[in-house]
């Protein structure tokens, strides 16, 4: 029996188009890129809103994606430095021209990098994010492990997200995490995950009628 053209499309296409939600690097990938400059402002504003930043602080965001959050941090941060990587070519492209401005006056610095190879000594962030990307780490206890290494004594490190398991929108979203292969944490899940890679003042803030989850947790001195 002949399979229909619109259902060979879409086992034809699905996975493409899941691989470049995951890692933009052609002009589709760098599409969502850009709806996510849109889609997650107001997520990130909100979990930005749960940590303290300095003025002067030297920031990491980690998956900068279309580079909307690493704006944020440079217009909160204004006498510092924000650096971005992503493991995407298409991603990083996209972020660069987004903060092209901020790039040229030395305030920005964006480069492909994995989460799992971290480009910075130790000791030389006081903050580090991560919107919307955690669900993909390949070793997600070992990079936070990597991430606090990076961090300096009392550095924080900010994860938000916008679905988690037992969230307001969890059924929804659990058969696309699934589809993407992607980790989805409940609350405790998060905490356990901050203590075992070793933060300590670990708190975790739920947005309940969007069913977003921010988590924090502190390098300690």
């Amino acid at each position: 029996m002949a399979i229909p053209l619109k259902y060979l499309f879409v086992f034809v296409a699905l996975p493409y188009l899941l691989y470049q939600m995951r890692r933009p690097t052609r002009w589709t990938g760098q599409l969502f890129v850009r709806g996510m400059n849109r889609s997650h402002s107001a997520l990130s504003d909100w979990g930005l809103s749960c940590v303290r930043i300095g003025k002067d602080f030297v920031i990491l965001d980690v998956g900068c994606g279309g580079g909307a959050t690493i704006r944020k941090l440079a217009s909160i941060a204004e006498n510092g430095t924000v650096y971005g990587i992503d493991y995407s070519s298409g991603s990083v492209a996209v972020s660069r021209g987004f903060n092209a401005d901020l790039i040229n006056v030395g305030r920005v610095h964006i480069q492909k990098a994995s989460v799992s190879h971290l480009p910075f000594p130790d000791a030389s962030l006081d903050l580090a994010t991560a919107i919307e990307t955690q669900y993909y780490w390949p070793d997600l206890l070992g990079d936070m492990r990597d991430i606090r290494r990076a961090l300096k004594p009392g550095g924080r490190l900010l994860i938000v997200a916008e679905t988690y398991k037992g969230g307001r929108t969890d059924k929804l979203q659990r058969p696309i995490m699934k589809l993407l292969g992607a980790a989805h944490l409940d609350v405790t899940a998060h905490r356990e995950l901050f203590v075992s890679a070793g933060y300590q003042d670990v708190e975790i803030f739920e947005e309940r009628s969007k069913g977003w989850i921010c988590a924090t947790g502190t390098k300690p001195s």
